[in-house]
């Protein structure tokens, strides 16, 4: 039975990094244009502490979660976010990435665990996390208010 299937049968624990706040925004579409994602596969990642990306327009209001946010578009190109802490390593500092040479899996570089962000919402498929069946924490991409789009906890 593969990790995959195996962490599909039991509840899966997308809990275990520490809830923080979260609020990124995008007020007009000219900013989702240029600060966030379009079309499948795209990504980018949001870590205020470290000013990344660079060129974002951080304010006092802009959170950014526990251990920063993955920003992407899924296989059928609609907006998803989730923490980039690892769940199994829960660590602030210890942050998933897409490895683009392995079927745009986000991967652990500590504990080598792999979630399925682009198609399976985070869900683990091999190392400790679909073992233990701890998936990356998910936040909410959507219209709010006057705003184009929120990323929010």
């Amino acid at each position: 039975m593969s990790a995959m299937t195996a962490a599909s049968c039991k509840h899966l624990d997308d809990d275990r990094v520490p809830v923080m706040p979260v609020n990124i925004v995008f007020a007009t579409p000219a900013d989702w244009d240029v600060y966030g994602v379009s079309g499948a596969l795209s990504y980018k990642n949001f870590i205020r502490e470290r000013r990344v990306p660079a060129s974002f327009p951080y304010t006092a209001l802009t959170y950014t979660g526990y251990g920063g946010v993955l920003l992407l578009c899924d296989v059928q190109g609609a907006p998803q976010a989730y923490d980039l802490s690892c769940p199994v390593e829960h660590k602030a500092d210890v942050r998933v990435a897409i490895d683009e040479d392995d079927e745009f899996l986000a991967r652990c570089p500590q504990c080598g665990s792999k979630y399925n962000v682009f198609s399976l919402t985070g869900h683990p498929v091999s190392g400790p996390a679909a073992k233990d069946g701890f998936a990356l924490r998910r936040y909410r991409v959507g219209p709010q208010g006057s705003n184009y789009m929120v990323v929010s906890y």
